[in-house]
C-alpha cells in the first residue's frame, strides 16, 4: 500500500514540479537582474497576443473534437465557478474590514489562472489531449470570469461610470477566445491548415508556456510571499481548496472520471489569475491585497495541486 501511495504521489509531483521550477527560475532570473520589468512586460504581451493564441488555435484545429469534448467537464466547471462566486460574495464581509476590499477578495477567490498555469498543468500531465480537453472550458470561463469580475469590482468600488460595454467588446476581441473558436471552426469544416504554418506554429507553441511561467515568476514579489492576513488566507482557501473540491464533487456526481476529471481538477485548483491584480489597479482598488492573493495562491498551489491530484489517484478516480 505504501509503495502504491508513493508511486501516485510521484506521478502528481512529476506534473506539478516542473511548472514550479520554471516559476522559481523566473524569480531567480529577476533577482540576478538577468530579466527586468521591461522584459517581463514585452514577453508577456508576446505570449498573450501571439504565442498562446497560436497554441490554442493549433490544438483546437487538429484535435478530434468528438472524442475530447466532455460537456460534463464544462458544466461542472461553470457551476463550480458560480457557486464559489456566490459563496465568497456572501461571506466577504466576514473577511474584509474595508467594504471596498470585498470585490478584490471575491475576485481572488474565484478567478483562476487558467490560461497559463491551468494549461501548463494540463499540458504537462496529458500533452495535446490535456490541452484539447481544457480548450473549451478555458474559452467559456474567460468570458464568465470577465463579466463576474467587472460586476463585483464595480459593486464594491462604486465606480458607476464603468459599464459592461467595454468588457463585452474586450471579450469579443480577446485573442485567446478568437483563436479557440477559430480553431474549432476550422476543425468542424475539415479545412486543412498548410504544413508550413502548422510546423511554425508548433515551434512557437513549444516556447510559449515556459516563457509565460518565467514571466509570472519574475513578476512575483518575494516580500509579498511573506505577508499573510485573514483576508488572504480566506481567498487561498476558496481558490485552492474549496474550488477544486466543489468542482470534483459535481463532476464525480455527473459520472466524470479519468483524464477529464484530472483536467477539471487542474483547472479548478489553479491559483488566482495575475490579470485580477491588473483589473484592481485599473479600477483604483486595493492593489496590494490583490497582489498578495496572487502571490500566496501561486506559492501554496505547489502543495495543494500535488496533494489533490494524489488523492484523486489514491481514490482511483483518475
Amino acid at each position: 500500500m505504501f509503495h502504491n501511495a508513493l508511486n501516485t504521489f510521484l506521478f502528481a509531483f512529476d506534473i506539478t514540479a516542473p511548472i514550479f521550477v520554471m516559476l522559481f527560475l523566473g524569480i531567480w532570473l529577476k533577482k540576478c537582474r538577468m530579466i527586468n520589468d521591461d522584459f517581463i512586460k514585452t514577453a508577456s504581451q508576446l505570449v498573450y497576443n501571439i504565442g498562446l493564441p497560436v497554441m490554442l488555435f493549433i490544438t483546437s484545429a487538429t484535435t478530434d473534437i468528438a472524442h475530447v469534448t466532455d460537456w460534463n467537464l464544462l458544466i461542472a466547471f461553470c457551476v463550480m465557478t458560480a457557486l464559489v462566486f456566490v459563496g465568497s460574495l456572501l461571506t466577504a464581509h466576514w473577511h474584509c474590514k474595508d467594504s471596498r476590499d470585498q470585490g478584490v477578495f471575491i475576485q481572488g477567490a474565484f478567478r483562476g489562472n487558467l490560461v497559463i498555469l491551468g494549461l501548463a498543468f494540463c499540458a504537462n500531465a496529458y500533452g495535446e489531449k490535456g490541452l484539447a480537453l481544457a480548450s473549451l472550458p478555458v474559452a467559456m470561463t474567460v468570458v464568465f470570469y470577465n463579466v463576474l469580475s467587472v460586476y463585483v469590482l464595480n459593486r464594491s468600488l462604486h465606480h458607476a461610470s464603468n459599464s459592461f460595454t467595454p468588457t463585452l467588446i474586450g471579450i469579443v476581441k480577446n485573442p485567446l477566445i478568437v483563436a479557440i473558436f477559430a480553431g474549432f471552426a476550422v476543425n468542424a469544416i475539415g479545412l486543412r491548415v498548410p504544413g508550413i504554418l502548422m510546423d511554425s506554429g508548433k515551434y512557437l507553441s513549444q516556447m510559449v508556456l515556459p516563457l509565460a511561467l518565467i514571466c509570472i515568476g519574475g513578476s512575483l514579489s518575494i516580500a509579498r510571499l511573506t505577508r499573510m492576513d485573514t483576508t488572504v488566507v480566506s481567498a487561498c482557501v476558496w481558490k485552492l481548496v474549496l474550488s477544486p473540491v466543489i468542482a470534483c464533487t459535481i463532476a464525480i456526481g455527473l459520472g466524470l472520471r479519468g483524464d477529464a476529471l484530472a483536467v477539471l481538477f487542474l483547472l479548478a485548483a489553479s491559483p488566482t489569475a495575475t490579470i485580477s491584480f491588473v483589473m484592481v489597479q485599473a479600477m483604483k482598488g486595493n492593489g496590494e491585497l490583490a497582489a498578495n492573493i496572487v502571490a500566496q495562491t501561486t506559492l501554496w498551489s505547489l502543495i495543494t495541486v500535488t496533494l489533490g491530484l494524489w488523492m484523486l489517484q489514491i481514490l482511483q478516480f483518475v
